[in-house]
C-alpha cells in the first residue's frame, strides 16, 4: 500500500491546500506559484500511473485513490477559478465537467457494486479529457485577471475539457446501458 505510485498519489493530495494558500496570497507572484503547484500535481498524475504499471505495484488502494486525487484537485481548481472567472461562460463548462464527475462516479460505484467494474474502464477518450482539463487549468491559474493569451487557451482548453467530458461520459454511459436496462 505505501510504495512510490501510492505516495507520489497522496502527495498530490496533500498539495492542494498548499495550491489553496498560494493562490490566495496577495502577492504578484502567487498566481504563478499556483499554477506551478498545479502543473506538477497534474505531471505526478501520469508519473504515478507509469511506475505503478512499471514496477508492477498496481494496488486496489492506488486504483479508489488515484481517481479520487485527481477528481479532488481538478474541482477545487475549477471553484476558485469561478471566482476570478465569475460569468455565466466560465460557470457553464465548470458545471459539466463537476457534474460529468459525478455522473461517472456513481456509474463505476453502480457497476462495481454488480461485479461489472471493468465494463465502465477508463477510456483514452477520458485521459485526453483529463490532460486537456489539468492544462486547461494551468492556462487559467497563470492569466490571472483579465483577457491575454493565457486566458483565451484556458478558455478554449476549459471548453474542449468540457465537451470531451461530455463525449466520454456518453461513452460510458453506453458501455453501461445494458445493465443500466435490467438486462
Amino acid at each position: 500500500m505505501w510504495n512510490l505510485p501510492n505516495r507520489l498519489t497522496l502527495l498530490r493530495i496533500s498539495m492542494i491546500p498548499v495550491f489553496v494558500i498560494l493562490y490566495y496570497l496577495p502577492w504578484a507572484w502567487s498566481h504563478v506559484a499556483s499554477a506551478a503547484i498545479f502543473g506538477v500535481a497534474a505531471i505526478t498524475d501520469w508519473v504515478d500511473g507509469y511506475l505503478a504499471r512499471k514496477l508492477e505495484q498496481e494496488t486496489a488502494f492506488g486504483a479508489f485513490l488515484d481517481p479520487v486525487a485527481d477528481k479532488l484537485i481538478v474541482i477545487v481548481a475549477l471553484i476558485i477559478l469561478l471566482e476570478t472567472h465569475s460569468t455565466i461562460w466560465f460557470a457553464l463548462p465548470t458545471l459539466v465537467i463537476i457534474g460529468r464527475e459525478v455522473v461517472v462516479s456513481a456509474l463505476r460505484e453502480w457497476m462495481a457494486e454488480r461485479g461489472l467494474r471493468g465494463e465502465v474502464a477508463v477510456s483514452m477518450i477520458g485521459k485526453v479529457k483529463t490532460w486537456v482539463q489539468m492544462a486547461a487549468i494551468v492556462f487559467l491559474l497563470l492569466s490571472a485577471e483579465g483577457v491575454n493569451l493565457f486566458s483565451v487557451l484556458g478558455y478554449i482548453g476549459i471548453y474542449a475539457s468540457a465537451g470531451l467530458a461530455l463525449w466520454s461520459m456518453v461513452v460510458y454511459l453506453k458501455q453501461a446501458w445494458s445493465q443500466m436496462q435490467g438486462e
